[in-house]
């Protein structure tokens, strides 16, 4: 079975980005379902994959990052409100046999994503 994991690179420190929220979501006819909350660590990655085995089914997702949170915690100035506040990266799963890897390159004015393994 495959699994789903994720990490977040604060390319405006060059560090990778430790103590952010991350909230998985599940979304469907019946709107969104929380799957999962975590938080990364040193390494900027959660500690254990966000979705394997039975739970990795093929579906629509939300990643959601608290990215705002996370750069007022490393003291960087910003304005009221947020030009980045929680990142969410909306995807899907078609193979739940295969690895997605989500991850979030961020600073306080841009972000970005791809599909690793």
């Amino acid at each position: 079975m495959g699994k789903l994991s994720t990490h977040v690179l604060d390319t405006a420190h060059g560090k990778p980005g430790a103590g952010v929220k991350v909230e998985l979501y599940e979304v469907g006819a019946a709107g969104r379902r929380l799957v999962k909350t975590d938080t990364t660590n040193q390494d900027g990655r959660c500690g254990a994959p966000l979705m394997e085995g039975e739970a990795m089914r093929a579906g629509q997702y939300e990643l959601v990052f608290h990215a705002g949170d996370y750069f007022a915690g490393q003291g960087v100035q910003m304005p009221q409100p947020r030009f980045i506040d929680r990142v969410t990266i909306a995807f899907g799963i078609a193979d739940a046999a295969q690895n997605y890897h989500v991850p979030l390159v961020v600073t306080p004015w841009s972000y970005s994503t791809y599909r690793g393994s």
